[in-house]
């Protein structure tokens, strides 16, 4: 696969018929429950699941998404979505790229970045991140 950077995280899609809009095509707002979903599975994977979250009071909660849709994704279409943790500042903030691939033809479908901030769950404030998380999101840095 034609991977922008080494090394992906990766979860397997399928566009089913509830992804479709009016355009017969996978909605704009689908792809972005993906990305929410590549990232909670990578999470999860690094050992930080909602448990963990709860018992840290601390979460990263997205303040930003960049995303480029490059090609439309139909229904039936198997697809592939990469995410790779690219950038942290170890305190506050973290940034992910994803890429959304079509395995059959190689096609790259969107590409994105989001950029997370560590917030106290119990006050919703930004926080510093805790040791558990430089301990589980550090290891998995990507040069981005």
């Amino acid at each position: 696969m034609g991977w922008d950077l080494a090394t992906p995280f990766i979860i397997d899609l399928q566009v089913g018929a509830e992804d479709i809009d009016g355009l017969g095509h996978a909605n704009n707002a689908v792809y972005v429950s993906w990305l929410e979903r590549c990232a909670w599975r990578h999470s999860q994977r690094l050992g930080l699941d909602l448990t963990e979250y709860r018992r840290l009071d601390r979460a990263m909660a997205v303040v930003r998404h960049e995303i480029d849709y490059l090609a439309a994704g139909y229904e039936g279409d198997e697809l592939q979505l990469a995410t790779w943790i690219v950038d942290w500042d170890q305190r506050l903030k973290m940034t992910r790229r994803f890429q959304l691939v079509r395995p059959r033809d190689g096609v790259t479908l969107l590409r994105a970045q989001t950029t997370f901030v560590c917030i106290e769950l119990s006050s919703g404030k930004p926080k510093r991140m805790p040791a558990e998380f430089l301990e589980g999101y550090g290891p998995a840095l990507t040069g981005g």
